[in-house]
């Protein structure tokens, strides 16, 4: 049975056309590439292969240890700086994948820019101000960016291999939490049986992404919570964490949604806010709400951004410093009052 088309989504003519008239892509998505970004990437390298395109993945990062078993389903690489464009050739035309801020591919956005390449967007997330891209397919109402890729396939007619069908998978799994999130919609479900039903194996796919995690990994996550605290009346909880630390006691974190999800779950708690010190000088920022809060706009203020339930950014600053800002906003925001 086929999903009534929702009639408030993109018109996905003009992407058609785009793809179907150019040669030569670059597929490129955000700093430190999740599993939605990754695996969109996957199917849409499926999908241009199909045509007979000439397509490249090059992210500003490499593949993190979790994803990379993708490396057996589509060609990825990353920038490198020692190599001349970084190791990309020539391209007409860059998809730029969960994510509708050039700057936020890291180098590649310069070198987009020097070629001066058509530039295509693919997004799920709130669409923010600043500069446009000359095509975009963004739709805050998809519970991932490769359900729209998936929508893609499906307009252009082109059956897609297994290998794109289970990064369509990873894509929406890994969005929606494995189905436990708010963006969990009608269409994601439909669209994961219709994968179910082509061949993807769930159990198969939930052993690769979940249970592969390293012995120094559950320390990691000890780590992360022993230095918790809560604010605003328990309302929201803080979760800092210093890579010093993890080092010095031989633990690793790569990942830190187990965290976030053990904060989540505490009753009183609205927000969670989870603070990492990179080692560029800045800190990133995870944000999750329960719904009354809009961390989307409370990180928006800071350039950061993502859904209403949840957000990220990456703030140039010490650790101490940024940590106190982004608190001070959400208390704020938590008691109804403005920012001081």
């Amino acid at each position: 049975m086929e999903l009534e088309r929702d009639a408030s989504a993109p018109d996905l003519t003009p992407i058609v056309e785009l793809l179907r008239s150019r040669d030569r892509f670059l597929l490129t998505g955000h700093v430190r590439p999740d599993g939605d970004c990754l695996g969109a990437e996957c199917a849409l390298f499926h999908v241009l292969a199909a045509l007979g395109k000439k397509v490249a993945i090059v992210n500003p990062d490499p593949l993190s240890e979790r994803y990379a078993f993708l490396l057996e389903m589509a060609p990825y690489s990353h920038w490198r700086a020692d190599q001349p464009r970084g190791g990309t050739e020539r391209f007409d035309v860059a998809c730029v994948l969960d994510v509708a801020t050039l700057d936020r591919t890291g180098p590649i956005a310069a070198q987009i820019r020097e070629d001066r390449a058509t530039t295509c967007v693919f997004d799920h997330h709130q669409p923010v101000a600043g500069p446009g891209f000359h095509f975009s397919y963004i739709d805050s109402k998809a519970s991932a960016t490769g359900v729209l890729i998936y929508r893609v396939a499906k307009a252009l007619g082109i059956a897609l291999p297994k290998a794109a069908l289970e990064g369509v998978f990873i894509s929406l799994t890994t969005d929606t939490g494995w189905f436990k999130y708010s963006n969990t919609d009608r269409e994601a479900f439909h669209v994961a049986g219709e994968l179910v039903a082509a061949g993807v194996d769930p159990s198969e796919i939930y052993n690769k992404l979940f249970q592969r995690f390293s012995p120094q990994y559950p320390p990691g996550i000890g780590i992360a919570l022993r230095g918790m605290r809560y604010a605003a009346g328990g309302k929201i909880a803080i979760c800092v964490i210093r890579p010093s630390e993890l080092e010095a006691a031989g633990a690793e974190l790569h990942e830190t949604d187990d965290v976030l999800d053990i904060l989540r779950s505490v009753a009183a708690v609205d927000v969670v806010l989870l603070f990492r010190e990179l080692a560029s000088g800045r800190v990133k920022i995870s944000a999750r709400s329960k719904g009354a809060v809009d961390v989307h706009a409370l990180l928006h203020q800071f350039g950061g951004g993502g859904h209403r339930r949840a957000a990220g950014a990456d703030i140039a600053g010490t650790l101490e410093a940024v940590t106190q800002r982004v608190v001070a906003a959400a208390v704020a925001t938590v008691e109804g009052r403005p920012a001081s």
